[in-house]
């Protein structure tokens, strides 16, 4: 199997994940644009993929001897990156995001998992002190006064499947929510993929409220929410009726010994209209003696999914934390502000995510076809800076 390459990056996304039609045409909004919108977008999938995201360091790239390398036709400046992301459409890119899920899944990308799960959690992404836009929301210190303004936004990843791929993003700005912002994401990636892509939605304790626990069942799916302290009823009644019975099952987690408690017929609160409510306990003894403990609720089926499974679905809601927020922060730029506006800090964070999932698929998937073995994120980094070099004669005299 040959390296990886910008160019064979390119075949890959063009004619296994179809996505030329997007690359030559992702919605430019430009009126009279001189440097193609593909050249652009490229690029800065490219500055992503090479974990070089601010526009200077992609300006850098295309005006260095790596353009010929990297497949774009013309060099330009930090400026036009600008000019092009404040006026590029939305729209586009988040259904490219959709169409590569899709395919991904009828290409059998999915083939080991018994459930598709999808997560949906919100962070913090670029913070400022200039003139806010209106993305912008105020962080204040002890003494109430504004320090600085902040960006937030929320974002669905796939999950459970030993593949996670984020695809969409919403921001909210200062008289929005999180709780809102995630209701309008799970409305559009549903839509996007379809009611059957999916299995179950799993969430933090502040999305489970009646409303929100509504809205996903309404969109097929089942719900796997973690149960705090906000359902003081549900809470203090799985507490008294766990706290007094052994486990119900326990087994090995790889080095770990987990414990699991489990009923499905505890009452719902006045608000929600499931008939009972599924919560489940589990407390996991690490090897060191450190002790994690947590309640989920479900309306899954207890004859449909086992305690077991319900604790792996539970536990995927971190990867959107590790392999969502964490790697699109510390090595992709999440909150590195390129240009301040909001459009522009939109489809940065989509392009992110797609330069994620194109990466993922690619190096987990399609690279380690047949017997070759996988590839880690940063050795296929290395390999594609490696094959921006062009390689010169010896010489001999």
């Amino acid at each position: 199997m040959k390296g990886p390459t910008p160019r064979r990056l390119w075949k890959y996304v063009t004619r296994c994940l179809r996505l030329k039609t997007y690359l030559l045409s992702p919605g430019d909004g430009r009126r009279r644009p001189t440097i193609p919108a593909q050249a652009l977008l490229w690029s800065l999938l490219m500055g992503q993929l090479l974990r070089r995201p601010a526009f200077h360091a992609v300006e850098a790239l295309v005006r260095s001897t790596a353009r010929r390398a990297l497949g774009v036709t013309r060099a330009f400046g930090d400026d036009a990156l600008g000019y092009f992301t404040q006026r590029l459409r939305a729209g586009p890119t988040r259904a490219a995001l959709g169409a590569t899920l899709r395919r991904a899944k009828r290409n059998k990308a999915f083939q080991d998992t018994a459930f598709i799960g999808l997560a949906v959690d919100g962070t913090t992404a670029g913070r400022c002190r200039a003139k806010p836009c209106r993305l912008c929301r105020p962080f204040r210190n002890s003494a109430r006064e504004i320090i600085g303004y902040r960006h937030h936004l929320v974002m669905i990843s796939v999950v459970g499947t030993g593949l996670s791929l984020p695809f969409d993003v919403e921001p909210y700005g200062p008289r929005d929510s999180e709780y809102a912002a995630g209701q309008r994401l799970v409305r559009r990636a549903v839509a996007q993929l379809g009611v059957r892509f999916a299995d179950y939605l799993v969430v933090d304790g502040e999305f489970a409220t009646a409303p929100f626990l509504h809205a996903v069942g309404d969109r097929g799916l089942y719900v796997v929410a973690r149960l705090k302290a906000n359902l003081p009823e549900l809470f203090e009644a799985a507490q008294r009726r766990f706290h007094s019975q052994p486990p119900h099952t326990t087994f090995r987690d790889g080095d770990d010994r987990v414990e699991i408690w489990d009923a499905d017929d505890f009452d719902p609160w006045e608000t929600l209209r499931w008939e009972t409510v599924r919560v489940i306990f589990y407390r996991q003894h690490k090897p060191d003696g450190k002790v994690v403990e947590a309640f989920w609720l479900t309306d899954f089926p207890a004859r449909r999914v086992s305690s077991r499974s319900l604790y792996r679905m539970a536990k995927s809601r971190w990867e959107i934390e590790n392999q969502g927020f964490n790697e699109a922060k510390t090595r992709h730029g999440l909150e590195h502000i390129c240009h301040h506006q909001p459009n522009s800090l939109l489809l940065g964070w989509l392009l992110t995510v797609l330069a994620l999932t194109m990466e993922r698929l690619y190096r987990l998937r399609y690279l380690r076809r047949g017997i070759h073995r996988v590839r880690t994120a940063e050795q296929f980094v290395l390999l594609l800076f490696l094959s921006l070099s062009s390689p010169r004669a010896l010489d001999t005299s």
